[in-house]
C-alpha cells in the first residue's frame, strides 16, 4: 500500500538536501516543493472537475512570478536553471514545472503534457482525492510506493494537510535556531516573506488579498511597489531587516511545528534535527526510512552520506557577539519549545 508523508518545517534547514537524498531512494517518490507550488488554490472545498484541478496546477504561481519577473528568482527554482518551453516573462512558467516537476525528471515539459492528458479527463471529485490520484499516478510512473511532499516555510499548511489527508504521517524538520535565521535572512525568499510580514503587519490584516488601495496608498515607498508584478529586486535584496527579525520568524514556525505534531498520534508523527542529521544520518536516515514506509537501502544511506553539507553548521558563531546574542534572544522561545519536546514535556 502506498504512503504519504509530509515533511514541513522552517525551510533553510537542511530540507532541500533531504528531498535530493530522498529521490534517490528507488522507493521514494520525492514531491520537492509541491505545497509551496501549487499552495492553497490547488485545495478548493467544492469538488472540481479533473480540467478545473489541472488549471490549478499548471497556472504560474503570481508570487513566484514577480519574483523571477523583478530580477530575484529563488536558488530553488530548478525550471529557470534549464528553461523549457516557457518563461516568466511570455507564457509564464506552470506551476508544477518550476520546482516538482525537474526534481523528477530531465524532461518536465514533456512529463507536464503527459500529466495532463491524464488528468483533464478526470471525473468531478474533491481535491484530496483528486490529489491522491495524482500521487498515484505519478508512483505509477515511476515505480515508486511511497510519497514524500517537501516544502519549505510550510508549518502553516500541516492542519490543512492533515484535514485533507487524515492517513498520512508528518516529519517536523528544524535546525539550530541562530543558524537556520542567519540563513533566512540571506535568502531572498525568506526577505520577502518578512517584508510582506511587514506590510500585512502595517495594514493590519491577515491576508494580503485583504489590502485595500488605502493600505497600499499608506505603505512606505519602499514597501508598496512589493505588490506590483515587478518590483526593484534591490528592495528586496539591500533593505536592512534586523537579524532578530529572522530568528523571531524561526521561533514562530519551530513552535507552530510542535504544536501540530504534538496534536497528532504517534505513529503519525515524528521529528527530524538537521544536527542530528549531520551527527548520525545512517542511524536518522534508517529511521526516517522506516517511518515513510520503505527500505533503508544500504546503497542508498552510502550515498545519502555524501549529499549531506557540513560547511555551514555553527555558522551564526562567526556573528559579532552582540548581533549573536540579540539573535539568540529572539529564538530562545522556539528554542525553549523544542527543548520542553525533545524532555517530553
Amino acid at each position: 500500500m502506498r504512503t504519504l508523508t509530509f515533511v514541513v518545517g522552517t525551510g533553510r534547514s537542511g530540507s532541500t538536501a533531504l528531498s535530493r537524498i530522498l529521490n534517490s531512494h528507488p522507493a521514494v517518490l520525492s514531491l520537492n516543493e509541491y505545497m509551496a507550488s501549487v499552495g492553497g488554490a490547488a485545495f478548493p472545498e467544492d469538488k472540481v472537475t479533473g480540467e478545473e484541478f489541472w488549471q490549478a496546477l499548471s497556472r504560474p504561481a503570481p508570487h513566484f512570478e514577480r519574483m523571477i519577473l523583478s530580477g530575484v528568482p529563488l536558488p530553488e527554482f530548478l525550471y529557470t536553471r534549464r528553461p523549457g518551453r516557457y518563461a516568466a516573462e511570455t507564457t509564464g512558467i506552470p506551476a508544477l514545472s518550476l520546482m516538482v516537476l525537474p526534481h523528477l525528471t530531465d524532461d518536465p515539459d514533456g512529463l507536464l503534457d503527459e500529466l495532463g492528458a491524464a488528468v483533464v479527463p478526470w471525473p468531478e471529485r474533491t481535491a484530496a482525492e483528486h490529489h491522491e490520484a495524482l500521487f498515484d499516478l505519478l508512483c505509477a510512473r515511476f515505480g515508486r510506493t511511497a510519497v514524500v511532499e517537501r516544502s519549505g516555510y510550510s508549518t502553516g499548511w500541516a492542519p490543512m494537510l492533515r484535514a485533507a489527508f487524515p492517513h498520512a504521517r508528518f516529519v517536523h524538520m528544524f535546525r539550530d535556531g541562530p543558524d537556520c535565521a542567519l540563513s533566512m535572512s540571506r535568502h531572498t525568499g525568506y526577505r520577502a516573506i518578512s517584508l510582506l510580514r511587514e506590510i500585512k503587519g502595517r495594514a493590519g490584516v491577515e491576508d494580503l488579498a485583504d489590502l485595500t488601495d488605502a493600505h497600499v496608498r499608506a505603505l512606505p515607498a519602499d514597501l508598496s511597489p512589493l505588490l506590483g508584478e515587478r518590483f526593484d529586486g534591490a528592495l528586496v535584496r539591500d533593505r536592512h531587516i534586523p537579524l532578530r527579525t529572522f530568528g523571531s520568524l524561526w521561533s514562530e514556525l519551530v513552535t507552530e511545528g510542535t504544536e501540530f505534531l504534538h496534536r497528532l498520534p504517534p505513529d503519525q508523527g515524528t521529528t527530524l534535527a538537521y544536527e542530528d542529521l549531520l551527527d548520525a544520518p545512517r542511524e536518522e536516515l534508517a529511521r526516517l526510512a522506516a517511518f515513510v514506509g520503505v527500505d533503508p537501502l544500504p546503497q542508498w544511506l552510502d550515498g545519502a552520506c555524501a549529499l549531506l553539507d557540513r560547511s555551514r553548521r555553527g555558522s551564526a558563531r562567526k556573528l559579532a557577539d552582540a548581533e549573536l546574542d540579540e539573535l539568540r534572544e529572539a529564538c530562545a522561545p522556539g528554542t525553549r519549545v523544542l527543548g520542553r519536546a525533545n524532555a517530553g514535556g
